[in-house]
């Protein structure tokens, strides 16, 4: 074991139905798509999953339907060095599931049946508060209970663990959230939503960033697709060119990045290599399928990163 901090991640899980498309389809069009496939997904499990593979010790807070789909996930999320301890089979329910098409530029349309993660309750977040008082660093999105989001960044808070968010599906958030976190990771979109700034340009991004600094907020990290990352800390920032690499799909890519920055945060990096870092995993998981098929391990991240020079 590497001697970084623990993280502890709370979030969805999905079962991902992805289906390829030269175009999307039109409204009453039908299309005949290739490479059907169901692969695991949901945001809080592919960025424990980038965690776990590119060697964080994590342990995941989450909910999944007490069905056969939901046994072989959490298999899966051992066999991924994560701890699912935390993670409640709930009865009755099934587990999470996304609808997502890929069109030939290799962008994404997706439907959600919130299933199980809309079970993630603030009790159930109230019984991990050791876990969480325990860790580093809490790393969550918002494909769960906003309440239990809530409730999970003020347990965090009385105990100095720090409090991340990746904003993603985009939403507007209360200001009282917003105070509670230390790092947030929104793409363009997100942003926009939570400041009302279009994020375009970098002089936009650095408005959208200073916006969420006056909000309480120590670092904010913009995700600007293909441009990299406009990252500021507490009011200074600069863009963080990606990778160019052959993109086959982009499912997952922001999740990976999210999972593996926490990594390198998490072993002590300076945000500038561990967003080098991040942006290795990400590069190389836009050039596979699916969610967490995608996701690197961390040698094939050493690996690429060495090829960088």
């Amino acid at each position: 074991m590497n001697n970084a901090g623990n993280l502890v991640v709370l979030g969805s899980i999905n079962a991902d139905h992805i289906l390829n498309l030269d175009a999307f389809p039109r409204p009453g069009e039908t299309l005949t798509g290739t490479h059907y496939q169901v692969a695991f997904g949901g945001k809080g499990a592919n960025q424990a999953v980038a965690a776990g593979r590119s060697g964080a010790n994590i342990s995941f807070i989450a909910c999944t339907g007490d069905d056969d789909i939901g046994e072989r996930i959490r298999k899966q999320l051992v066999s991924d060095n994560i701890d699912v301890a935390p993670v409640s089979a709930i009865a009755g329910e099934s587990t999470g599931v996304a609808l997502i098409f890929v069109n030939g530029e290799g962008e994404n349309v997706i439907g959600i049946h919130a299933g199980a993660n809309a079970a993630l309750s603030t009790d159930l977040v109230a019984a991990q508060e050791k876990r969480i008082a325990d860790a580093d660093a809490l790393l969550m999105q918002l494909e769960s209970p906003l309440e239990s989001v809530l409730a999970a960044a003020k347990i965090a808070r009385q105990h100095g663990t720090k409090v991340v968010l990746n904003p993603a599906p985009a939403r507007e958030l209360s200001d009282e959230l917003l105070a509670l976190v230390d790092i947030i990771t929104p793409n363009e979109t997100e942003a926009e939503k939570l400041t009302g700034v279009k994020v375009e340009t970098d002089e936009d991004a650095a408005i959208a960033a200073q916006a969420l600094h006056d909000k309480g907020i120590e670092t904010v990290i913009i995700t600007l697709g293909s441009r990299g990352v406009w990252a500021s800390e507490q009011g200074k920032g600069q863009r963080v060119p990606g990778f160019k690499v052959q993109a086959i799909d982009t499912i997952a890519a922001g999740d990976t990045f999210n999972g593996a920055l926490m990594t390198a945060l998490l072993e002590g990096e300076a945000l500038p290599k561990a967003l080098r870092f991040a942006h290795a995993a990400a590069a190389i998981a836009v050039t596979r399928k699916g969610a967490q098929p995608s996701v690197p391990w961390r040698k094939e991240i050493d690996e690429f990163l060495s090829q960088q020079g």
